[in-house]
């Protein structure tokens, strides 16, 4: 196989890659000009939808999606397609400021390449300076993290991927009022409700920390919005 090309994602619900180790990225890499099998179409589809409700807070539905992904790559034998499938689900935790350890992934991670070990440091915030290489492109300069890493983060065109970066900044304490603000926009705009949710709360926080309370209040009813529609 090919070296994985990381800005080709794992969540399709944007109209292009999501920069984060996309099955489509892995199954492409493998070369196949023939119909892919069965399995990997499955899997695939099962994967976007797990994403995806794990970024529109349905949990039950992320479970059963994430175990079809898990019973169709178990199909073939192949720990290193898990180990990528297992991060693409904790790339979209991480984007909700999830920041729990990737257990799945961790569990696979003998088997994985080096570039799915490099993108697992850097969604854990703890990128080496030589993981810039297994980025997208956009990306790279967020490694080194500091302004240089602000600056970058408008540059990250995929929504997804914009979120990942911005909750990595803010494991590394990077993450600016601006940094903030775009990463509430971001998920507003898509309508994803859990990192929405997330971010609005570090949002409020920060204003309850600077004494403005008015601002802490706006915030607060919006999160308030998003939590009385039904799930």
């Amino acid at each position: 196989m090919k070296r994985l090309v990381l800005d080709r994602g794992v969540l399709r619900v944007a109209s292009r890659a999501a920069g984060v180790l996309g099955l489509t990225a892995m199954l492409a890499a493998c070369g196949s000009t023939p119909p892919p099998p069965d399995w990997q179409m499955s899997a695939r589809s099962s994967l976007e939808r797990a994403q995806k409700a794990s970024l529109t807070g349905l949990p039950s539905i992320e479970a059963a999606e994430m175990s079809r992904v898990r019973r169709e790559l178990a199909r073939t034998g192949r720990a290193d397609l898990m180990a990528r499938a297992e991060l693409g689900l904790c790339a979209a935790r991480v984007a909700a400021l999830d920041l729990s350890p990737c257990e799945a992934f961790e569990a696979l991670a003998t088997d994985a390449a080096e570039a799915e070990r490099a993108y697992a440091r850097y969604l854990s915030g703890q990128p080496l300076p030589g993981d810039a290489v297994w980025l997208p492109e956009a990306q790279r300069p967020l490694v080194a993290g500091g302004e240089a890493a602000r600056r970058a983060l408008p540059g990250v065109g995929d929504p997804l991927s914009r979120l990942v970066a911005a909750a990595v900044l803010m494991q590394r304490g990077d993450a600016s009022p601006e940094v903030i603000a775009l990463a509430v926009d971001t998920a507003s705009d898509q309508g994803w409700s859990r990192p929405l949710l997330a971010w609005l709360g570090v949002e409020r926080e920060r204003a309850r920390a600077a004494g403005d309370q008015a601002q802490a209040d706006r915030v607060q009813r919006r999160m308030d919005l998003i939590l009385r529609e039904p799930r």
